[in-house]
């Protein structure tokens, strides 16, 4: 970003319903979570001029534009999975530093749950046999089998163990004790996590992110609209993007995940290092992301993500908070996450987060936090580092 660029800020960010939403369609949980971010930020849908959305509609994101009765003159689409949402807000920003884009509205809503439980779809999820896929479909990798891979292969060549992934989902699972809004809230044990039913090996069912409802805005804006905003702003400083692989033959190393190239790229552009963070927001679909996804974005060195997540490090009060609303294990995961991680950094940064507030040691606010996607099985990822006033 060149020094003449407008400075970006997150102007409003807002949850839809979220959890158990059965009487609400998807793109009624996109407007849903529209208005209210739009309402947070104290600015009118007028001045949206940009637009982004994935994973609805024949012409995503053209449709929902249309059922949110807007007309954008800068449209992103992108969709890498989970990690979609980190990469658009990267594209926002560049648009609306570049003067291509004055207000960007990132929108998501899914009724994966809903749908489920309605018959509408089944628990499979296929993503086709065609193109490099058709090589490795034949011998029945499900999703959560390839992440179950990379994590035995982990375990094996550093030592982790089952215990310290369990770690993860009980200080997440503390993390959403503290959010009323969160689908699971019960505490939960290392030795819980380890009896339950194997998904696949070595996860069990709370390694693995729950199925839920839900939705969430994000609108970016540049910096004249500060004067009208009804929030703080919460500053974007620096982005990064990566695509790894999707086929596992072509993944060059299993216990290294794409945050190691966009990790680095978003904090040397911010101009700040993982040792100054606050809090962090990362991708969960299961443990090991939580505990890879911290190695690569430089938290620790790799191999000692294990011995990182142990004793309290990364659940409240800890000395890196991860996943501060509960995360995709325990507080909501209606598909393509990535957006969520960032409508709780900005809650987090701007002291609106309730009873799951972090304070710093001084007892201040947190200044900076950090939110990286991951998208299919570590096929991609997206990093943004945000900075209050």
């Amino acid at each position: 970003m060149s020094a003449s660029a407008r400075k970006v800020a997150v102007a409003g960010v807002s949850l839809a319903d979220c959890g158990r939403v059965d009487g609400l369609t998807p793109y009624a949980l996109h407007a849903q979570a529209a208005r209210r971010a739009l309402a947070d930020s104290g600015l009118d849908r007028s001045v949206v001029d940009g637009f982004g959305s994935a994973g609805l509609g024949t012409f995503a994101p053209i449709e929902v534009a249309e059922y949110l009765g807007l007309r954008p003159r800068w449209v992103d689409s992108t969709s890498v999975g989970g990690a979609t949402w980190e990469f658009m807000a990267a594209h926002a920003a560049d648009a609306i530093a570049a003067g291509h884009a004055n207000a960007v509205l990132l929108v998501y809503g899914s009724t994966a749950r809903a749908d489920l439980a309605a018959g509408r779809r089944t628990a499979n999820l296929s993503f086709g046999n065609r193109g490099p896929l058709q090589f490795e479909v034949g011998y029945g990798h499900t999703l959560v089998a390839k992440y179950a891979m990379a994590a035995r292969r982990h375990m094996h060549e550093y030592g982790t163990t089952a215990e310290q992934l369990a770690a993860v989902a009980v200080q997440t699972r503390a993390h959403a004790a503290r959010n009323p809004r969160a689908m699971y809230r019960t505490p939960i044990t290392v030795d819980e996590v380890l009896s339950g039913p194997v998904i696949a090996d070595p996860f069990t069912r709370l390694h693995c992110c729950i199925r839920s409802d839900g939705g969430c805005a994000v609108l970016l804006v540049g910096e004249e609209y500060l004067p009208d905003l009804a929030r703080p702003p919460v500053w974007v400083l620096g982005t990064g993007e990566h695509v790894s692989h999707t086929t596992m033959s072509e993944w060059d190393d299993f216990t290294v995940s794409p945050a190691a190239v966009s990790g680095p790229l978003a904090f040397g552009r911010a101009g700040l290092t993982p040792d100054e963070m606050d809090i962090a927001e990362v991708y969960d679909a299961f443990t090991y992301m939580t505990l890879v996804t911290l190695e690569d974005l430089g938290f620790c060195a790799k191999g000692e993500g294990g011995a990182f997540v142990e004793n309290g490090r990364i659940g409240p009060g800890g000395a890196l908070p991860v996943n501060t609303d509960g995360g995709g294990l325990s507080a909501c995961h209606p598909g393509m996450r990535g957006l969520f991680l960032l409508v709780e950094a900005v809650n987090q940064l701007r002291g609106e987060a309730g009873e799951r507030q972090h304070l710093r040691p001084d007892g201040t606010l947190p200044r900076l936090a950090v939110a990286s996607g991951t998208g299919g099985w570590f096929c991609s990822s997206g990093t943004v580092v945000l900075g209050a006033d």
